[in-house]
């Protein structure tokens, strides 16, 4: 697209932000504007992403773009495939400048650090507007966090609650008198429940033609491209909602933190792949949960549950990431060095739990909250995996993983890297918790009730090992006293075996060396 005269503006629509409200589009005059949007190599090779997710990231700003041009928009739109296609985002749009010659250029602030670092330098002048897409903005969030001496998520969630009237009475008062039903979402799913199947969207010609181009443009990507499932357009996304809230919601309270072999999504709802790239408005999706509990379809435990997760955790763990970084993404705080171990990526283990969460990633490019935290991520705590490597692989391996929820996930509440800036403990745990919230353990090849025999559980040793090591750092942290008070306890004798037998364990696995999964 070239034109004799200047355009106006030159709207830059990055890949995660395909929503028809998006900031960089507020003001837009269809005569005089221009919106550019690059898939570029750059951004799809940063880490091995999954190939889903690079299908998932294409097709939805391919249709973005459509959609733009139906409602009369110019839009500049770059394929992967285009021989100009300089393959960074700056260099489109630069060469966009060169050949529109906008009077200025508009975005909107991008989700990690160092994009936003890129954009400052496109043009001079040019203006990155405020994210309107969440709830609280990252001033607000410092406005916030600036008041308080410690920073802890419940108390954000009870402000934006506050704020936003969810679920709350009409005196201000939380809905059923408490603030929070965690307790209550901690159930074993019983083998006599079914589980809803959720609802998949198969590809339309568009979308298959985005599978193509990945399948031969990357050869080496990591991760199965077939059965391809997520929603691409906004209308599918609230399709996928509203399948949700009628047949999941209802068993999302009690069964939120349960595992089933065979069951990937279970009463989750899988709508953080088309919220993180802006198919659907996050306080929208809340008031359509709300309802459904104020018209009696779900339990308060259920709706309290997921808006939790949306208004409270999603904004919490970004405004983390915003106020804190770049520091934060360099914390180590328990000196973890140890390789990512090659089962990561291929799911060849002998450990049950570790094996279906991987193979169901590279499968799905998805695992819920509980899979990622209590089993890929616990993992990682217990044996001391470096920071660097377990946040890489997350933020590969997720459809919905940006890097402003992904880090502070990895870094603060799997890994205790970030040494409690998000949470107050680390989220350790032995094979017992497993065992008791999942099915994994059945025929597994370890025994989830030893802790030093030959077939004892990885999960059992390694979990007093890491008390044990860090024992002194955990001394003043009264949440970290039970654990510690029971391993001072245990015979001298046995605190040895265990912590020979986690020895033996650690060297084999550093023995084996990292892994790594290149993209082409």
């Amino acid at each position: 697209m070239t034109r004799d005269k200047p355009i106006g503006a030159l709207r830059v629509v990055l890949g995660d932000q395909v929503s028809p409200e998006i900031a960089a589009l507020e003001g837009l005059d269809p005569r005089h504007d221009v919106v550019l949007m690059a898939e570029v190599t750059e951004e799809c090779t940063y880490v091995p992403y999954h190939l889903k997710k690079i299908v998932l990231v294409l097709s939805a700003m391919r249709h973005f773009a459509r959609a733009l041009a139906a409602r009369g928009v110019r839009v500049r739109y770059v394929t992967l495939d285009d021989p100009a296609n300089t393959g960074s985002l700056r260099g489109e749009v630069q060469r966009a400048m060169a050949a529109l010659r906008p009077r200025r250029v508009v975005t909107t602030e991008p989700g990690e650090y160092r994009v936003l670092q890129d954009m400052r330098g496109w043009a001079e002048g040019v203006e990155i507007r405020t994210d309107t897409r969440f709830v609280s903005s990252i001033a607000d969030f410092r406005r916030w966090a600036a008041r308080r001496q410690g920073l802890r998520m419940e108390f954000f969630y009870r402000d934006m609650r506050r704020r936003t009237g969810l679920l709350m009475t009409p005196d201000g008062e939380p809905e059923g008198g408490r603030w929070n039903f965690d307790h209550e979402n901690r159930k074993r799913l019983p083998q006599s429940v079914a589980v809803p199947e959720a609802m998949g969207f198969a590809p339309d010609d568009a979308t298959r033609e985005v599978v193509e181009l990945v399948r031969r443009r990357f050869t080496n990507g990591f991760g199965e491209l077939d059965g391809f499932r997520f929603p691409v357009t906004a209308k599918d996304a609230r399709a996928g909602l509203e399948d949700f809230i009628a047949r999941r919601l209802p068993g999302f309270g009690d069964w939120q933190d349960a595992m089933h072999s065979g069951q990937p999504v279970l009463f989750h709802a899988v709508i953080s792949p088309a919220l993180n790239l802006g198919l659907l408005d996050p306080l929208a999706v809340c008031r359509a949960v709300e309802a459904a509990w104020r018209s009696g379809h779900v339990a308060l435990n259920a709706a309290e549950g997921f808006i939790r997760q949306i208004i409270g955790w999603r904004e919490y763990v970004r405004g983390i990431y915003w106020l804190r970084m770049p520091e934060y993404g360099a914390l180590n705080a328990l000196d973890a060095t140890l390789a990512l171990p090659e089962f990561y990526w291929s799911g060849r283990t002998e450990m049950a739990c570790i094996r279906q969460v991987v193979q169901q990633t590279r499968g799905d490019a998805y695992a819920h909250h509980i899979q990622r935290l209590m089993v890929t991520g616990n993992f990682a705590l217990l044996a001391g995996l470096h920071p660097d490597a377990v946040d890489e692989w997350y933020l590969s391996v997720y459809a919905d993983a940006y890097q402003w929820v992904e880090m502070p996930n990895t870094r603060g509440m799997a890994l205790f890297a970030d040494g409690g800036v998000l949470g107050s403990k680390p989220y350790a745990a032995s094979g017992a918790y497993i065992n008791r919230m999942s099915d994994y353990c059945r025929g597994c090849a370890y025994d989830v009730k030893d802790a030093v025999g030959a077939k004892a559980c990885p999960f059992n040793f390694l979990y007093w090992d890491f008390i044990a090591r860090h024992a002194e750092r955990f001394a003043s942290n009264v949440r970290m006293s039970m654990p510690l008070r029971n391993w001072a306890r245990m015979p001298e004798e046995r605190r040895a075996a265990i912590r020979a037998r986690a020895a033996a364990f650690l060297a084999e696995l550093e023995a084996g060396g990292g892994a790594t999964c290149s993209i082409a």
